[in-house]
């Protein structure tokens, strides 16, 4: 978190949802700042995806706010979002199957910078170097002219991860980012994401089941229960704390890895 004077990343304040009669999130409010990995964790029904939409632009808060960078965006549609630097990786990996690796980050960078061309052959040398190294970065090189239906899965997100990147966020936002994924193949991809997180400046925020995936890496953890968020603090003091150890208690354990 920013201390005096520091502009985080990533501030939300007070942020409020209902649907009908039924409060989703109430007064939720944290910040994030470059460089931090931050877990936003909780049981099923705790105001998780709420929270995450409205950070993403997909839901607008009934009360509250979203600041990137210190400016207020809350409310922008997920497009304006991403172009003010904004992120994001899916729980369902979202890639180009018939395109080869290379092609899908060459299309991601395009996208971000906005370029405009009609056909693929005549833009298929653009943005090629940028392609590579983010690629090179990510682990992929090695699959750069493969099609991206052929990858294994856990190569998938490598790849989603390195089309996300593409627009040089400043905020990446990843939902479930390990999911279907196996023991070693998602403690990998999250030790990857940390890498960037602090060779890039970057600030992320993850949500994710996998109690050994946020409690082996992340710096932070907020955990959210019945739309309020009832921790806030380092690994260790998450961990501890009786009401996320009560939270828990019966449906697996804060150390465990599913909850």
């Amino acid at each position: 978190m920013g201390g005096a004077g520091v502009v985080n990343v990533l501030e939300v304040k007070g942020l409020t949802k209902s649907y009908g009669g039924v409060r989703a999130l109430e007064g939720a409010s944290f910040s994030i700042g470059a460089g931090e990995l931050l877990a936003l964790i909780g049981p099923n029904g705790a105001g998780k995806s709420t929270c995450f939409n409205i950070v993403n632009g997909q839901l607008r808060p009934d009360r509250g706010s979203v600041c990137l960078a210190g400016r207020d965006v809350t409310g922008l549609p997920p497009r304006r979002m991403a172009r003010l630097g904004v992120g994001r990786t899916f729980q369902i990996a979202a890639v180009f199957d018939s395109m080869t690796v290379l092609e899908n980050v060459q299309t991601a960078l395009l996208a971000a910078r906005r370029a405009v061309f009609g056909m693929w052959r005549a833009a298929a040398g653009m943005e090629r170097e940028d392609a590579l190294v983010l690629l090179e970065q990510t682990g992929m090189a090695q699959h750069a002219h493969r099609p991206a239906g052929e990858l294994a899965y856990g190569d998938v997100k490598r790849l989603e991860l390195a089309m996300a990147m593409a627009g040089n966020p400043k905020l990446l936002l990843m939902d479930e980012p390990t999911a279907g994924m196996a023991a070693a193949e998602r403690l990998a991809l999250i030790d990857l994401v940390k890498r960037l997180t602090r060779s890039r400046g970057l600030a992320v925020l993850f949500t994710e089941h996998s109690m050994d995936v946020v409690f082996g890496h992340a710096d932070r953890v907020v955990v959210l229960a019945r739309g309020q968020i009832i921790a806030d603090g380092s690994v260790e003091a998450v961990r501890s704390d009786p009401q996320v150890r009560a939270l828990y208690l019966g449906t697996g354990s804060v150390t465990g890895e599913r909850s």
